[in-house]
């Protein structure tokens, strides 16, 4: 079965920049995307970012500071989170969609905090 483990999350000061993997156990698809979601505290699960052949978006709040990206019949995708604010703080999912269905990784922590 495939699975898709995310990782890179950790604790960074305002304005500092982190990069989020999303690796699965074989290669993404090349026509579905892939997808990140964020869950703070007290709140649920929200969309971030995608990237799939089409292109990317991103939730308004991150426009101009997230870039997703991934590698073409690769396994991993990316996160990149540039000047990161204390409201970014959550855990952060990978997203993969393929033929045979969606899959989740683990999730990895967020924290922005001085």
């Amino acid at each position: 079965q495939f699975q898709v483990a995310d990782s890179g999350g950790d604790l960074v000061q305002p304005g500092g920049s982190l990069r989020l993997s999303c690796t699965g156990s074989k290669a993404f698809s090349t026509v579905y995307p892939v997808a990140w979601y964020r869950q703070a505290p007290g709140k649920e699960r929200e969309f971030v970012a995608q990237v799939s052949r089409q292109g990317t978006n991103y939730t308004e709040s991150v426009k101009g500071r997230f870039t997703a990206s991934k590698v073409d019949a690769g396994r991993t995708a990316y996160l990149q989170m540039n000047n990161l604010k204390p409201e970014d703080t959550a855990v952060y999912y990978c997203n993969v969609q393929l033929l045979s269905g969606t899959y989740w990784g683990q999730g990895t922590q967020v924290t922005v905090s001085l």
